[in-house]
């Protein structure tokens, strides 16, 4: 009996644990708004510069700067729009497949490519500070160098 208990507690707290690490790697409630809230609540100087024209990705592309850094955010209408659009992405980041096309990027810095519901996040470069933030927001990234 005791065994089944402790088997049944260990298991609840898997879960648990597994639903609370979910949470945190999608954080933002996978919208716009919400990124900026938590990238804040997270220390960072977050600074919504507007939306920009459309690029290599099919959703609407909003730059914000986070701790001095430019960072793109892509917000698409569900998630399952934005996965299937992160999976036309290289995991090296350095090309993008869409329907019609392959563009190759040849970046200025690492690019580093983030998802969360329904955005896919973008920071070209290498500061600790912009990183550090990024990950834990948004988790791991998915794409990049």
């Amino acid at each position: 009996m005791n065994t089944r208990y402790l088997f049944l507690i260990i298991t609840v707290l898997m879960l648990a644990a597994y639903s609370a690490g979910c949470a945190a790697n999608n954080g933002t409630g996978g919208d716009y708004a919400n990124l900026i809230d938590n990238l804040r609540s997270a220390g960072a100087v977050v600074e919504p510069q507007g939306e920009a024209s459309p690029d290599f990705l099919s959703a609407k592309r909003m730059i914000i700067i986070v701790n001095s850094g430019d960072v793109q955010v892509y917000e698409y209408d569900d998630a399952a729009a934005a996965d299937a659009e992160a999976a036309f992405i290289s995991s090296d980041g350095s090309s993008i497949r869409t329907a019609t096309k392959i563009t190759f990027v040849d970046w200025i810095a690492p690019p580093h490519f983030y998802k969360a519901g329904k955005l896919i996040v973008l920071y070209v470069g290498d500061s600790e500070a912009v990183l550090a933030v990024l990950e834990r927001v948004l988790g791991p990234q998915f794409a990049g160098q």
